[in-house]
């Protein structure tokens, strides 16, 4: 067996959600991403989005504005260097289905693309068409 076979990963520190709402200052920024506890206070300047956005998620949880924001691949590998530990098994939170279709191909996801794209398209195909049969036999 090797050295590193016979190193045993440690054990994730584990946070009450109590203490991760204490660090809500630019001094001591901590938060929640699918409970997972990130220190990101050395990240605030370099954060592309601005400092405001980490600050509002600060000491809770910010799955959901993580996933919508769609964050790279390039992004949740940095996110490694400010894991800190993970959320207390009585703290965790429940996964949002909105997240969850973020993260999976969901039904939710397909009724969005209903929504947002066929409803609108038949719509304005509609309005079209009235506007043609009222206003084109006036010319």
């Amino acid at each position: 067996m090797s050295e590193a076979e016979k190193k045993e990963s440690p054990k994730p520190t584990i946070y009450r959600l109590e203490e991760v709402q204490k660090h809500k200052s630019g001094s001591s920024l901590w938060l929640v991403i699918h409970n997972q506890v990130y220190d990101v206070t050395k990240f605030l300047d370099e954060h592309p989005g601005g400092e405001e956005v980490l600050i509002e998620q600060a000491g809770g949880d910010g799955s959901e504005s993580f996933e919508d924001v769609g964050h790279s691949s390039d992004a949740r590998e940095l996110m490694k260097d400010y894991h800190i530990g993970e959320l207390a098994d009585e703290d965790k939170f429940k996964p949002n289905t909105r997240v969850s279709a973020a993260i999976g191909n969901s039904s939710e996801s397909q009724g969005s693309f209903l929504l947002n794209w066929v409803l609108p398209a038949v719509v304005g195909i509609g309005v079209a068409v009235i506007y043609r049969v009222f206003f084109a036999g006036n010319n």
